[in-house]
């Protein structure tokens, strides 16, 4: 057999960022394997020093620009923790609508790039197809396709406009699943790309910190909304699969957008039997906040982000640390690709969901 060093990326158009792979290759099996991050480092944590609380809250949608609400949730909560503002229950429900959404988004992407990288062209225009009606959405109520800043601190920036057009939308997505799963859940070749490969087990994902689908789909019920006050007034299933492969991550994904869209459907029948304020009207342009230190967490397509903030007093915060999924996902490569294939890699690395923008902070 032939040895040698084998350099996947870090220009490659099925890593979705710049990675690059240091592979150990015994012919075609992969016998180590050494992520290189680095090469897309924008310095989101360190420039936040220079920004004030207002200026950095329109940057945070592109930590992870498939992810924007979530982003946004996650620093305005920490915000507002450091604030002690008390958010109003119709502005914490258009958060959750709109996150649940953007999540839904989010998974449709994943699988139409996942299933072009496994060779399939097809599915990725049919999952495009509807996460434009998403995006459509996002547009019109808050003038953005994909970086919203719609989040503010106190609650959002207007109340929920066009309210009758998301429950039709939502119900047609989830009737295209069905089309997708009879393409692809009994496929042989997506199967055989699939089963039984990439497996990672409940205890390795726990040891390498993995939360969000990943993890899910190892055998764990661990889903932080069921946890979080945010989602205590919602009724929803935790999508898990027992396997830990690929095929297991594709599964818990599509149980996702089914789960999702139940507490979508929550969230619009409240809105429209209720009125009320969207946000406490604070007025951000000049905030200072006092010495202190406070966190916020939010599950996201990807896992589990957290959002650090220490106040030194001033108008800008004295340290930002973000704490992401994709990052966690990176780090178990290795685990996962030794002993495989060298066409498995992609299977395996896409399977992950990992958003390079997430990693290189």
């Amino acid at each position: 057999m032939s040895r040698m060093k084998l350099n996947l990326g870090p220009q490659h158009p099925s890593t979705h960022g710049v990675l690059r792979l240091i592979l150990d290759v015994d012919g075609e099996k992969i016998s180590g394997c050494e992520p290189v991050i680095g090469y897309l480092h924008r310095g989101m944590e360190k420039m936040a020093e220079g920004m004030t609380y207002l200026q950095y809250l329109p940057t945070v949608d592109r930590i992870d620009y498939l992810s924007g609400f979530f982003n946004s949730f996650a620093y305005v909560s920490a915000v507002e923790k450091l604030l002690k503002l008390e958010i109003p229950e119709r502005a914490s429900i258009i958060r959750v609508l709109l996150m649940e959404l953007n999540r839904i988004a989010s998974h449709l992407l994943w699988l139409g790039t996942y299933l072009l990288d496994l060779g399939a062209v097809s599915p990725f225009f049919y999952t495009f197809r509807e996460r434009e009606l998403i995006l459509n959405y996002f547009e019109k109520i808050s003038g953005q396709r994909m970086m919203y800043n719609y989040f503010v601190f106190g609650g959002v920036r207007h109340d929920i406009e066009f309210l009758n057009e998301i429950a039709p939308m939502v119900k047609t997505i989830v009737e295209k699943l069905g089309d997708y799963e009879k393409l692809l859940t009994d496929n042989p070749i997506f199967i055989s790309r699939t089963k039984n490969t990439g497996i990672l087990s409940r205890e390795e994902a726990l040891a390498y910190s993995i939360t969000g689908p990943n993890l899910r789909a190892s055998n764990s019920h661990l889903d932080f909304r069921s946890q979080s006050d945010l989602y205590k007034n919602f009724e929803f299933k935790i999508a898990k699969a027992d396997e830990g492969d690929c095929f297991a991550r594709y599964k818990v994904r599509l149980d996702e957008i089914r789960e999702s869209s139940k507490i979508i459907y929550q969230a619009v029948d409240f809105l429209a039997a209720t009125t009320g304020d969207v946000n406490t009207g604070l007025k951000p342009l000049n905030l200072k906040i006092d010495h202190g230190e406070a966190f916020a967490d939010v599950e996201t397509p990807r896992g589990l982000t957290t959002c650090c903030i220490k106040s030194d007093g001033t108008d800008k915060p004295y340290r930002v640390k973000w704490r992401t999924g994709s990052f966690y996902a990176v780090q178990i490569l290795p685990k996962l690709l030794i002993g495989n294939m060298i066409s498995d890699v992609m299977a395996i690395y896409g399977s992950l969901d990992v958003m390079l923008p997430e990693v290189d902070r």
